[in-house]
């Protein structure tokens, strides 16, 4: 049966760097949607029906009332999105789908860059409000420190949750930025120190085509089957 296709009030439009947003899309009145953290919405404008594009969602199953996508400017969407949207706007929204699900029983080993870590929240949300014992591990390529999205939540999380850990690199940081942490792109030796027991691991990697099929490789290069590697290609 074809899921029901709705019109969606932006309730809030929050700009989170100054080319990233995250719209929250109000459930209508008596919406009470089965759906799964880690899946992904399409969305299109009424005035532009022939134009959809995916995004993940970045709130969790548990985040009940409303949709959360976290998008950043690129393409026509993105650009109308971050520069246009605001609350009071509507958006048509085709319901959850996708595989790109947190296997809470593994350790998440999860392989992130720019806008690909939005997924990652909600996995992370989920298992911290479940007070759950699943190990998650995010890997995150940025090139500036100020490109870190969600910092100050992920922070958060890791405090609130032990199991959690948020490592971030960044390939581009500037000697104003004061940047601590680790420098360089994402490489095998950062994401196998990572690796403590690799039957018990889940790859995630969510992000630009390069990344995704980098860590593709790293996954087999360790040994482990394709059933522990799950991926999501942003172009």
């Amino acid at each position: 049966m074809a899921k029901e296709i709705l019109e969606m009030l932006i309730e809030t439009a929050t700009l989170e760097l100054p080319d990233t947003k995250t719209l929250r899309l109000k459930w209508p009145d008596g919406h009470n949607p089965e759906f799964k953290t880690g899946q992904f919405i399409t969305v299109y404008w009424p005035d532009t029906p022939g134009y959809k594009r995916a995004y993940s969602l970045s709130s969790s199953a548990l985040d009940r009332g409303a949709y959360e996508v976290t998008v950043k400017r690129d393409g026509k969407m993105g650009t109308r999105i971050v520069d246009w949207a605001k609350p009071g706007d509507k958006m048509f929204v085709i319901p959850p789908v996708g595989k790109f699900l947190p296997q809470f029983d593994k350790h998440l080993v999860c392989i992130a860059g720019g806008s690909g870590v939005t997924p990652f929240r909600a996995f992370v949300r989920e298992a911290t409000r479940r007070k759950l014992d699943t190990k998650i591990t995010v890997l995150y390529s940025v090139r500036q420190p100020k490109d870190i999205i969600f910092n100050t939540e992920f922070r958060e999380l890791e405090k609130e949750n032990p199991n959690f850990k948020f490592h971030v690199t960044c390939t581009r940081a500037l000697p104003e930025d004061n940047w601590t942490g680790r420098t360089g792109r994402i490489d095998s030796f950062f994401v196998k120190s990572h690796v403590t027991d690799l039957p018990n691991t889940v790859f995630y990697a969510c992000g630009p085509n390069a990344l995704v099929e980098f860590a593709e490789g790293l996954v087999f290069e360790l040994g482990a089957p394709k059933e522990q590697m799950k991926t999501e290609k942003w172009g």
